[in-house]
């Protein structure tokens, strides 16, 4: 296994979930329609490039995303299915998933993987909790800093 991982939330980080109208509304009535719908934060081409160009050196693409919060197991069902549509309609390039209940720790999911990882994520409260590595904060442009690591081989 590699020894370079990089964590990506999805709701938020890639995905411009919280711009959906009636998106919360939606969610709290089991409807996936925001997930199937929300547009990519950047512009996808530019982001895939980038992070292709970190897989061909070496780096692990991990998405770790929570299911909506309070959600039965069917609409879980639905919700991990909308992610994925999501993820190869923008054809996001990743080596693995991890779709889990809301509150999940995310590090539990790569906890496995010795090495360095990053979590990106716009979740200020998620990012202090890893302990993981280092995190790149969402709610800033991540393109600047994932062409960083680029640099840095």
């Amino acid at each position: 296994m590699t020894n370079k991982t990089l964590v990506f939330d999805m709701d938020g980080t890639i995905v411009n979930l919280y711009e959906v109208k009636n998106w919360l509304l939606m969610l709290r009535n089991e409807n996936p329609t925001p997930y199937k719908t929300a547009k990519p934060i950047y512009e996808i081409d530019t982001l895939n490039e980038v992070i292709n160009n970190l897989k061909n050196e070496g780096w692990h693409i991990v998405i770790t995303t929570w299911l909506a919060k309070g959600s039965t197991k069917d609409y879980d069902k639905k919700v991990r299915q909308a992610k994925k549509d999501w993820l190869e309609k923008n054809k996001f390039p990743y080596d693995e998933i991890h779709l889990v209940k809301y509150g999940t720790t995310k590090a539990n999911c790569t906890r496995k993987y010795k090495g360095y990882q990053i979590l990106i994520d716009d979740n200020e409260k998620i990012r202090k909790g890893w302990t993981l590595g280092d995190t790149i904060d969402a709610t800033k442009n991540i393109i600047p800093q994932l062409k960083k690591l680029l640099k840095r081989g």
